[in-house]
């Protein structure tokens, strides 16, 4: 039997990826039987990510491409799901590679039932800010890396599994409906968690599969410059999607505030030792709970020397989320 599926791919100047993205799916593809099709949504690129992805599509690969000026992410996938043909959406970051048998595994489940499915996701770790990305999701979601294993979640364990819309499957209904329901509490929807408050309506709907077998590879940003502007993002959007009580890390975000403020006081004086100290201490916490864990040497010196660049940029990030909050609330 036929299912049709669509793949949406957001694009913003992921020239140097998309291109790996698309081979990569194509190959997943042979075989399983789905009638597949392709919407890469470019995002406003200025790099030519949209020809490099057709250029890189097989003849046997139908994919369209759709232009918009910058949404951001969720305005591109909102556009490619309401685009799609298929009865399932595969939402695909252009820096995510599916591993060959991914959808063959998929095809298979979905006689069980089984439609909706999280993606494995291995992080590259050439360089040791790659190996820290894999470190971060390792040691906050440890109850299902310590043993990876296809399994599934619902609300109650929302908080406890690793997650995203970068390699995500699920019926198309399923996610527009999602997507209406969104909402977030910044003015500009590109600054917005675009995943875990989708994701967490999806969760209290149906149970969300995830399995070692459904798997990809994620090619994180690794330069200097491009790692502390994500980790500076990803404060932002943590702010918006965890500033919820909903969220195991509520508390974290509650104590955030008060505690940094009152380091930027000290800090007034003696900038240099407080920032400092702060930072090292991060590291050393890091190191600390990753040897507790029986984490390799390598581990634990990649998160004392990166851990306090990201903490950092995170920080930096929430605080920049808290003033986009409170502009939305002047706005109104």
């Amino acid at each position: 039997m036929s299912t049709s599926l669509t793949v949406v791919i957001p694009v913003y100047n992921d020239a140097p990826y998309v291109g790996g993205t698309i081979v990569a799916l194509a190959a997943a593809l042979n075989g399983t039987g789905f009638d597949a099709d392709v919407v890469v949504v470019d995002d406003g690129s200025t790099d030519g990510s949209a020809a490099v992805a057709e250029g890189a599509a097989p003849d046997s690969l139908s994919l369209r491409v759709l232009k918009q000026r910058n949404e951001g992410r969720f305005g591109a996938r909102k556009a490619g799901l309401t685009a799609a043909r298929g009865e399932l959406v595969l939402l695909l970051d252009a820096r995510v590679r599916l591993l060959p048998d991914a959808l063959r595994f998929v095809r298979s489940s979905l006689h069980a039932g089984e439609l909706v499915w999280n993606g494995h996701v291995h992080i590259e770790t050439a360089s040791a800010l790659g190996n820290f990305w894999r470190l971060l999701a390792e040691l906050a979601w440890a109850d299902y890396f310590d043993a990876p294993r296809t399994t599934s979640f619902g609300l109650e364990e929302f908080d406890r599994f690793p997650k995203g819309t970068g390699c995500f499957l699920a019926p198309r209904t399923l996610l527009l409906e999602a997507f209406d329901r969104f909402r977030t509490a910044y003015r500009d929807v590109r600054l917005a968690n675009d995943d875990t408050p989708i994701l967490r309506d999806i969760a209290a709907r149906v149970r969300i599969g995830i399995s070692p077998d459904f798997a990809c590879v994620y090619e994180p940003r690794t330069s200097l410059r491009g790692f502390f502007r994500h980790s500076v993002h990803r404060g932002v959007v943590f702010l918006d999607g965890h500033g919820t009580r909903a969220s195991r890390f509520f508390p974290a975000v509650a104590a955030f505030f008060p505690v940094s403020a009152g380091l930027a006081g000290f800090a007034v004086r003696r900038p240099l030792v407080v920032v400092g100290g702060a930072s090292v201490a991060s590291g050393v916490a890091a190191a600390t709970y990753a040897a507790a864990r029986g984490r390799p040497r390598e581990d634990i010196r990649t998160l004392l020397v990166v851990t306090p660049m990201y903490v950092l940029g995170h920080s930096l990030g929430m605080w920049k989320g808290l003033g986009k909050l409170a502009q939305a609330r002047l706005d109104l």
